[in-house]
């Protein structure tokens, strides 16, 4: 089997309908959990006011990059791009400039939460250092730092996928593959 053949493969392969949906229900999981987490925490992190709306806002939008990435008008029927729908073209540019917000807005929620790292976690402390909810500024924290593990993941896999693919172009073009 070529390499062309293998991705062509790839490519056309659907995965099953219970599939598709366990795996939006897995990537709507954290975005619920923080819309949840700081809307219940809103007014709890005086050092940085800002970690609770993070979480609100980076969940509500990509919860709806999650739910519109379901309608048909954003499924590619065909590989001819030059017939898509003027609705599946606005499709296509709302995704694209919500994940450019999202992007930018991570990288905001990076300097808050990053920026006080540790905070003072008492609330009734006599000492004059404003205090952050433990649970908002863990959870904000921990999505945040699994964000990066994610794409450290992604990028390893992507290595070895790319490693796998040299070793199988190497191979002698008279052998059968």
């Amino acid at each position: 089997m070529s390499n062309t053949s293998l991705i062509r493969r790839i490519r056309s392969t659907q995965p099953s309908t219970p599939t598709l949906v366990l795996s939006k229900l897995i990537c709507c999981a954290l975005p619920i959990a923080q819309v949840a987490i700081g809307s219940v925490y809103l007014h709890d992190c005086p050092r940085q006011y800002l970690i609770p709306i993070y979480l609100i806002v980076g969940g509500v939008f990509g919860l709806v990059l999650s739910v519109l990435s379901c309608l048909p008008c954003t499924q590619e029927t065909n590989n001819d791009s030059t017939n898509s729908s003027p609705l599946s073209r606005i499709s296509v540019i709302w995704n694209s400039l919500t994940s450019f917000f999202l992007f930018c807005w991570f990288i905001a929620g990076n300097v808050w939460i990053y920026s006080i790292y540790e905070p003072n976690y008492n609330k009734n402390t006599t000492n004059v250092d404003p205090y952050c909810n433990k649970t908002l500024y863990l959870f904000a924290f921990w999505s945040t730092t699994l964000v990066y593990i994610l794409l450290g993941l992604f990028f390893l896999c992507g290595f070895c996928v790319l490693f796998c693919f040299y070793l199988c172009g190497r191979a002698d073009p008279d052998d059968d593959v």
